[in-house]
C-alpha cells in the first residue's frame, strides 16, 4: 500500500525550508514511513480529538517537537497544511484554528 501525499498550497513547504537539514531529513523520514506503513504508530500521526479529521504529523529531533497538520481524503490522500514547532504540551490554539481553517478551505475549493 503506498498513500500519496500531496500539499495544500505553500504552507508547509514554507514551513519546511526553514528548517535546518538534519529536520528536514527527519521529515521525509516519516513522510516515507506515512507513504509506506499500512497503520502508521501514533508516535508520528495522530488524529486531533474534536477536530472532524485533522491529524498532526509528529517530528521529533533532538529536544525540538514539530508538528504538521494534514487530513486524508479520498481514503489514501494525505494534504499537507501548516507546520510548526511545538515549544510546550499543548498544541498552540493558534496553530491548531489555522490548520482547521486550511483544511475547511481545501475541502471548499474541492466542490
Amino acid at each position: 500500500m503506498t498513500r500519496t501525499i500531496i500539499f495544500y498550497e505553500n504552507h508547509f513547504i514554507e514551513f519546511y525550508m526553514l528548517q535546518d537539514e538534519k529536520v528536514k531529513t527527519k521529515i521525509q523520514y516519516v513522510f516515507d514511513l506515512i507513504r509506506q506503513v499500512d497503520r502508521v504508530p501514533e508516535k508520528f500521526l495522530k488524529h486531533l480529538t474534536g477536530t472532524n479529521g485533522l491529524y498532526e504529523v509528529r517530528i521529533e529531533h533532538k529536544s525540538d517537537i514539530y508538528r504538521i497538520f494534514c487530513c486524508f481524503d479520498e481514503g489514501r490522500l494525505v494534504v499537507l497544511f501548516n507546520g510548526f514547532q511545538k515549544k510546550t504540551q499543548k498544541t498552540p490554539i493558534r496553530e491548531l484554528e489555522k490548520g482547521l481553517k486550511l483544511m475547511t478551505e481545501y475541502f471548499e475549493q474541492k466542490k
